[in-house]
């Protein structure tokens, strides 16, 4: 043992002296191209390579991917390249292949989305529940970030139901954080309109949303906040509730009101 960790200690000797000598040579260390992400692992920056979403393809199906409105790095401040790439090209990517998959298994050619999370028959068949619900969910999420955020229009419809609903968007916020960082495991944190027009905060296990006949608390989603690990645990590790709170800074509230504008009464 002693043998190998001098060894070990004479190669690591070896190498410092190599690269402080092909600094003094005039070498030169390698700088990040487009497209890459610098990952900050105890003090030391590690290079990592992430591809564009346009090169993601869904298989041959009903249900197929919809493309980023931003690069994999462009939300990194908040929601590291590394992240965005996993997220969106391996977990949604999944979720679209094993929903159409599992729909043609069943011989279900719903291609409305709301419609098949409506449809209680089609929602007692777990692969389907789960990969409609990943598809919705994730499809909702990716599309209200955004690298250049739009605040609340002040004079908006959305502003004034918050106000009416939770007294402030501090106060809506503040509920948003507490649903995701109290979800129990894998699950989300919405904001819906309720049948009867009024706002609710709520949150639903798994890949469940408010749409399914088995919610707690049924609406329509205007805004989610995906609290899966995969969604966060890279840059943040346990600590959810930085990543809830880095999410608000990436929030695009004018796609938030562009979801009321559809549903709101």
């Amino acid at each position: 043992m002693k043998k190998h960790i001098y060894i070990v200690a004479i190669l690591g000797t070896a190498l410092f002296f190599q690269s402080c000598e092909n600094t003094k040579n005039g070498g030169t260390t390698e700088t990040p191209t487009a497209g890459d992400s610098i990952v900050e692992v105890d003090s030391i920056k590690v290079e990592e390579n992430v591809g564009s979403p346009t090169d993601v393809k869904a298989d041959p199906g009903i249900y197929q991917i919809k493309t980023l409105k931003y690069g994999y790095d462009e939300l990194s401040d908040y929601i590291d390249a590394k992240t965005m790439e996993t997220h969106y090209g391996k977990h949604y990517l999944g979720y679209i292949n094993n929903l159409n998959t599992a729909l043609k298994d069943a011989d279900i050619s719903e291609s409305n989305i709301v419609k098949l999370l409506n449809n209680e028959s089609a929602m007692k068949n777990n692969a389907i529940r789960n990969n409609a619900g990943g598809y919705y969910n994730h499809l909702l999420y990716f599309d209200i970030m955004s690298p250049t955020p739009t605040k609340l229009d002040e004079k908006g419809a959305l502003l004034t139901k918050i106000n009416e609903n939770f007294g402030s968007v501090n106060e809506l916020k503040a509920k948003l954080k507490e649903a995701a960082t109290k979800r129990f495991g894998s699950g989300w944190a919405w904001l819906i309109v309720k049948e009867d027009g009024s706002l609710a905060v709520t949150s639903t296990p798994n890949q469940d949303n408010p749409l399914m006949a088995i919610a707690e608390e049924k609406g329509t989603p205007i805004l989610g906040i995906d609290v899966w690990e995969h969604a966060y645990y890279l840059k943040y590790k346990n600590l959810r509730a930085d990543y809830v709170d880095a999410f608000f800074n990436v929030l695009d509230w004018k796609e938030v009101e562009n979801n009321y504008s559809k549903v709101a009464k």
